[in-house]
């Protein structure tokens, strides 16, 4: 790892202060709540042992209900931003195979985390990882921008690396062995700073609006499936 990647990650906390002040990351809890309860909750039983990838903030799992929930990041503010019944582990994504048991979830999510790999080479060793903690017939939910639809403004946040397209992640679930379930390349807004304002009852509106997607829609969202072969 170069000097200038070690002094990256030393500052991952404090790009993220800088991004979500804590009017932004109150609001950003009250839409993940909608989308966890009206959108995720149809890939992610109640029932189901959760792990997200790079939780950031925590949004998604604080809000999800699952039987187990689970975190890992390299930000160490992310175990203090975790609700109660949510454990976290400090560690790079392409790691969590040496913290996590093996094919012991049902779900893994991500959300606007591959974008920040520097290379190919470590999404691959992300999704692989990924996998091997995943039970046979786990499902991958990857959520992130599409370079295609928001070219004009990919580049507005410093960490991100790699231009993905809802395509080129398809190829790379493909090649770390998952079996693609479904795509959608565009559905929600790039960011909660776009045009389309981001109180929860219109985000509740927008998700059930499916065809708005193709006008608003920024984002892919991806599931596949560990077929265990």
């Amino acid at each position: 790892m170069s000097v200038g990647t070690k002094l990256l990650e030393a500052k991952v906390a404090e790009i993220y202060r800088n991004r979500f002040p804590q009017a932004v990351l109150q609001r950003r809890q009250e839409v993940w709540r909608v989308l966890c309860g009206e959108w995720f909750s149809r890939y992610v039983p109640a029932s189901a042992r959760v792990l997200e990838i790079a939780p950031g903030y925590c949004e998604f799992i604080n809000n999800i209900q699952a039987a187990e929930r689970v975190g890992i990041d390299l930000n160490p503010d992310t175990s203090r931003r975790a609700a109660p019944g949510v454990t976290i582990y400090q560690g790079a994504a392409e790691d969590l195979a040496d913290l996590l048991p093996a094919h012991h979830f049902d779900v893994a999510f991500m959300s606007n985390f591959l974008e920040h790999c520097r290379t190919r080479e470590q999404i691959l060793d992300v999704l692989k990882a990924a996998r091997s903690v995943l039970k046979i017939g786990g499902k991958v939910l990857i959520l992130g921008p599409n370079f295609r639809h928001c070219v004009g403004d990919y580049y507005d946040y410093f960490d991100h690396h790699l231009p993905l397209t809802d395509r080129s992640v398809a190829e790379s679930l493909q090649l770390a062995g998952f079996e693609i379930e479904a795509i959608f390349p565009r559905t929600l807004p790039f960011t909660f700073r776009s045009h389309l304002p981001s109180w929860p009852w219109l985000v509740k509106m927008y998700l059930k609006m499916p065809w708005a997607w193709r006008f608003f829609g920024a984002q892919f969202f991806l599931v596949a499936k560990n077929p265990g072969i």
